[in-house]
C-alpha cells in the first residue's frame, strides 16, 4: 500500500491502483448526478493500466484532484464504469490542466492547529485523526469546546487521544469568534492555522500553508482549497457548485498594493479569498488587528462572517492574503435538503452582518459605496444564473425547479436581508 496525502492506493498484480476516497462514507448515493470524489498522484501512476475506486457503489462517474506531488493541477470528471477508471481516460483528461504551481517550502515555522467545535464528538473524531497524521515536523493542536452541552467532547478526546501536540480548551460563551479567540490567546506557534470539526484535512496541509507564508512580503493570511469531499446527494451538488473556494487551483496574492482587476469590488469579495474551514494568520497580525470579531460567526444571531471578516481586515490593513490551493481540507457538505437550507440562511445573514459592519465604519462605508453597483451586480447575476440552473452540473443532474432547491436559493437571499438587525442586536447584547 502506498499513502500519497489521504489518498491511498494499492499496487495490485494485475497492474491496478485501489484509491481510497478523500472522505469515506457508508451511505450509497441517491442522486443520479453523484460523483466519487478523490485525489491521484500522475507521478505514481507508472505501471498502471488503471485505478479502482474503493467504495463506488452506486457511482458512474467521479471527479479526481489531479496532483503531482503535493502540487495541485486541478479537477476532471471522468466516466468511472464499475467503480474502475483506464489510466488512458484519467492522462486524456488530466492533460488539458495546467502545468502544477510549484508549493515547497523552505522554511517550517511554528504552527498551532486550532479546531473549535460544539457537541458534535463523532464528527471531530476523524478530523483530528487527520490532523494528527500531519506530515510537519512542527504542530500543535488545541481543540476549542465551544458551549458545550455535554461532556462527550471532552471524554472523546481525553479517552482516545494521548499525543503531547493535542490540548483541549474549554470557552463556554457560545459563538465561533469568540471559540476562534480562545485558540488563538492560547496558541504558541507563529502561525494559526484554522479548520472544522466536520473535515479531513490533506496530509501536506501544513506544508501547503508554510509554503503560502513564502509567496509575498507581508503575507498576514492564507487560504488554501476546500473541495468537496462528498458529492452522493442534489444538496451536495448544488452547494459545491454554489461557493468559489472549492475550485481555486490557481495561486494567488491579494493586497492593496495590488488590486486585481478581475474584481471589482476589491477587497471586499466574499468567496474569493477563501473560506473559514481553511486558513491560517500570523499570529502576532491576528492579535494586532484585534482577533476576531464576537459579534460575528455561527453560534450568534449573525451565524456567520467572522472569516470574511478577518480576510478584509487584514488586506485592508496593509498585509498581504495568499490563497495556496496546495494546502487542502476536503469538506462534507450538507447531504439533506432541509440540512442545506438552515446552513445558506446561517450564510446569507453572516454576510448581511458583515456588510453591515462594512457600512457602519465610515473608512470602509466609503470604500463599499464607491464599488456598490458593481457589487451588487456581480451578486445578482450570480444569484440569476443559479436560479435558473445556468450551470452544466445543475442542469443535467439536480433538477434546477426542484421546489427545495428553489427554496435554499430563496432563504439565502433573504437572510441577507435579516444580517443588519442581527449584527446590531448582536453587538447591542450584554453577550458582545
Amino acid at each position: 500500500m502506498i499513502e500519497v496525502g489521504n489518498e491511498f492506493v494499492v499496487a495490485t498484480e494485475d497492474a491496478g491502483l485501489d484509491i481510497a476516497p478523500s472522505m469515506g462514507t457508508e451511505a450509497v448515493p441517491d442522486w443520479p448526478g453523484a460523483l466519487w470524489v478523490g485525489a491521484v498522484d500522475l507521478d505514481i501512476l507508472a505501471g498502471s493500466t488503471h485505478l479502482r475506486l474503493q467504495d463506488s457503489v452506486g457511482y458512474h462517474r467521479a471527479r479526481l484532484l489531479v496532483r503531482s506531488g503535493p502540487s495541485v493541477r486541478g479537477f476532471v470528471d471522468v466516466d468511472a464504469p464499475g467503480g474502475v477508471l483506464d489510466r488512458g481516460v484519467l492522462e486524456s483528461a488530466a492533460a488539458a490542466l495546467p502545468a502544477a504551481a510549484a508549493s515547497q517550502t523552505s522554511s517550517t515555522p511554528s504552527i498551532t492547529v486550532i479546531v473549535c467545535t460544539r457537541d458534535r464528538a463523532s464528527l471531530l473524531r476523524g478530523a483530528i485523526a487527520a490532523i494528527l497524521r500531519l506530515d510537519y515536523p512542527n504542530f500543535d493542536v488545541i481543540v476549542v469546546d465551544n458551549g458545550a452541552s455535554t461532556d462527550e467532547t471532552r471524554d472523546m478526546v481525553r479517552d482516545e487521544f494521548q499525543d503531547p501536540r493535542l490540548v483541549l480548551i474549554s470557552e463556554p460563551r457560545p459563538g465561533l469568534s469568540r471559540a476562534r479567540n480562545a485558540g488563538l490567546r492560547r496558541a504558541r506557534g507563529d502561525i494559526v492555522a484554522f479548520t472544522d470539526d466536520d473535515v479531513v484535512v490533506d496530509e501536506f496541509w501544513l506544508r501547503g500553508i508554510a509554503s503560502g507564508f513564502e509567496q509575498a512580503p507581508d503575507v498576514a493570511c492564507v487560504t488554501g482549497l476546500v473541495p468537496a469531499g462528498e458529492l452522493r446527494s442534489a444538496a451536495q451538488g448544488y452547494f459545491d457548485e454554489r461557493v468559489n473556494w472549492s475550485k481555486i487551483v490557481a495561486p494567488k496574492v491579494f493586497s492593496m498594493a495590488d488590486p486585481p482587476a478581475d474584481l471589482p469590488t476589491f477587497p471586499f469579495c466574499p468567496g474569493a479569498f477563501g473560506t473559514g474551514a481553511n486558513f491560517a494568520l500570523d499570529r502576532r497580525t491576528a492579535l494586532a488587528l484585534g482577533a476576531f470579531d464576537p459579534a460575528l460567526g455561527v453560534g450568534t444571531r449573525t451565524c456567520g462572517g467572522e472569516d470574511i471578516d478577518m480576510f478584509t481586515r487584514v488586506i485592508l490593513g496593509g498585509h498581504s492574503l495568499v490563497v495556496q490551493p496546495s494546502a487542502i481540507v476536503w469538506h462534507r457538505h450538507r447531504a439533506e435538503l432541509e440540512d442545506l437550507i438552515v446552513q445558506v440562511s446561517g450564510y446569507g445573514k453572516g454576510l448581511g452582518s458583515w456588510l453591515t459592519k462594512i457600512l457602519l465604519n465610515p473608512r470602509t462605508a466609503r470604500m463599499a459605496i464607491a464599488r456598490g453597483p458593481q457589487g451588487a451586480l456581480h451578486f445578482l447575476r450570480n444569484a440569476r444564473n443559479h436560479s435558473l440552473g445556468q450551470n452544466a452540473a445543475i442542469t443535467t443532474a439536480t433538477a434546477p425547479r426542484d421546489p427545495l432547491i428553489a427554496k435554499a436559493l430563496r432563504t439565502e437571499l433573504v437572510s441577507v436581508a435579516r444580517g443588519p438587525l442581527n449584527y446590531l442586536l448582536e453587538r447591542r447584547s450584554g453577550k458582545t
